[in-house]
């Protein structure tokens, strides 16, 4: 039987969180380390322990002796997403509701972190953390003249990366090192460089400050456009998704029953009605190398997950830390159009390659991608089986927009090893759950300014006990595509033009049976609390 958990079970300064760990000085002695990682643009069921033809022995290692969620949420797009999962607040209390520095006059959409919220590194700081980034920024604007919400002033004593959200993987634009440019090596490949460098970290602070525990965000631009990788690693996916995309779909869905993430009364949702069979496409051969890419790209991130696996177990370390892995939103299946070739050029720090070849922007099916001289994505039909079973994709909040695989590995803070969790979280729940295992003090003020409470839950208690149940309501909004979940109920609309749907995820959770005109009182109360969230919102200041 669930355990059923109303909210607010615990409330302490303000602050919602299901709390797990004992406040005991005991305890304080032997922190964990935390080590956060976030894939960029991934599909929900692409790593091989979620059921893909992607080969990830790093991430399967950590699931097998930690724990897999099956129903945990993103913000359905990088900037709100990344802006919730560093604060533990929905993305429009930070301000960043859409993305950055869209310059509009409603505070929650204005793409500036606010002054009423905190990173997670500048909460554990407080707490004696050495804090650490490398890779993706994006919460806050390039221009150099304003670097108020750049890592190093949310937090970060040590950062290398980029602040813009996309760029070419052989030569990024504004690659910088603790806000100095970065010399690129002739091999420079950013997924490595992202790895090696939190290595470089991990090392520093355990051979410099080794009483200190550490925070270190790694945040890959992996998978995201453009389809860049390693030839070598490009050549190891050859023939592997040679059955096309009807027959993966159901051969993925087959997988993931039998692993028992998803159950086996689910349906598969037909596929998008914009893509053409496998038997009838075109331009198969190019169709093909498109996803041997984007493959490669994963195979290279999880290939660095392992070289900072293996470099906390050195530093006898890998115990004693949390390590969580998650994925900003689901498959992404925008095509790069003619029209978009001006906003690819602001993001290249140079429109030629190293070599000094023209780069080719848009998904020409007569250029095969991959190398430097290429600017492609994977696209819509290769998009559909990434978020296998669901519909939809990156923007949207039907389930193929929001679903992320999430892996949770501290073999010191909890004996579940292998194990299943399908208890619903979200994005917010990161930051919660950090400050739960830190024993850190989440303020109400800061630097003057009113900190907004942790909108989250620790998942901690989750993990040590999956029948326990939170009745909670958790709400989502980008682009007016807008949905509310108190499961297993979820109310659900793709714009501001298309009616609400209505779901029961218990027995439905690929959003199949609209029940919206059968349960039309629950459409009712629940679309009023989420206008009541939504436009609660839009007043802060």
């Amino acid at each position: 039987m669930k355990k059923q958990i109303t909210l607010p079970f615990y409330i302490a300064s303000g602050i919602l969180i299901l709390s797990s760990c004992s406040q005991e000085t005991e305890q304080q002695k032997d922190l964990p380390n935390i080590v956060l990682i976030m894939a960029d643009d991934m599909g929900y069921s692409d790593i091989s322990c979620y059921g893909g033809e992607i080969e990830t022995p790093n991430l399967d290692r950590l699931a097998n002796q930690g724990v897999r969620f099956t129903e945990f949420y993103n913000g359905a797009r990088c900037c709100p997403t990344r802006a919730s999962l560093l604060t533990g607040l929905y993305a429009h209390q930070t301000g960043i509701g859409h993305m950055v520095g869209t310059d509009n006059d409603k505070p929650g959409h204005n793409g500036i972190l606010n002054d009423h919220c905190l990173s997670i590194a500048q909460v554990l700081k407080q707490n004696n953390y050495r804090t650490f980034l490398t890779g993706k920024w994006h919460v806050a604007k390039e221009d150099e003249s304003d670097k108020k919400n750049w890592p190093l002033q949310r937090g970060f004593d040590n950062v290398f990366g980029t602040i813009k959200g996309g760029g070419n993987f052989f030569n990024p634009k504004s690659l910088n090192e603790n806000e100095k440019p970065v010399i690129l090596s002739e091999d420079f490949y950013y997924t490595d460089a992202i790895s090696k460098k939190a290595v470089e970290y991990i090392d520093k602070s355990l051979k410099e400050t080794p009483k200190d525990p550490f925070f270190l965000y790694v945040a890959y631009t992996a998978p995201h456009w453009p389809l860049h990788a390693p030839d070598s690693t490009i050549e190891k996916y050859k023939g592997r998704f040679d059955k096309g995309w009807d027959v993966l779909r159901k051969e993925r869905i087959t997988r993931m029953k039998d692993m028992g993430i998803i159950k086996s009364g689910w349906k598969l949702t037909d596929r998008d009605p914009d893509i053409p069979s496998w038997d009838n496409a075109k331009n198969k051969e190019w169709f093909l190398r498109r996803m041997e890419v984007y493959a490669a790209q994963v195979d290279e991130m999880d290939r660095g997950i392992g070289k900072i696996i293996d470099a906390l177990k050195e530093n006898n370390s890998l115990d004693n830390t949390l390590i969580i892995f998650l994925s900003d939103n689901g498959g992404c299946a925008e095509e790069i159009i003619p029209e978009w070739t001006n906003f690819i050029k602001t993001l290249l720090k140079d429109t030629v390659s190293r070599q000094g070849e023209e780069i080719r922007i848009g998904n020409h099916s007569d250029i095969m991608p991959g190398k430097e001289n290429t600017f492609q994505s994977v696209g819509l039909p290769w998009a559909n089986l990434q978020n296998t079973p669901f519909r939809l994709y990156k923007h949207y909040v039907h389930e193929g927009g929001i679903s992320t695989p999430l892996i949770m590995h501290w073999p010191a803070g909890f004996e579940a090893s292998g194990e299943l969790r399908h208890n619903p979280g979200h994005i917010i729940d990161i930051m919660a759950t950090i400050v739960d295992v830190t024993h850190s003090e989440y303020p109400k003020e800061y630097n003057g300014k009113s900190i907004t409470p942790m909108q989250g839950i620790s998942l901690i208690p989750f993990v040590k006990d999956s029948s326990i149940h939170v009745d909670r309501n958790i709400y989502w909004e980008h682009e007016w595509n807008r949905a509310l979940l108190n499961y297993p109920w979820k109310l659900v609309a793709k714009d501001q033009n298309s009616d609400w749907e209505l779901y029961n995820l218990k027995d439905d959770r690929t959003e199949t049976n609209n029940l919206a005109n059968i349960e039309k009182e629950k459409v009712l109360k629940y679309s009023e609390e989420w206008k009541k969230w939504f436009y609660s919102l839009e007043v802060i200041d």
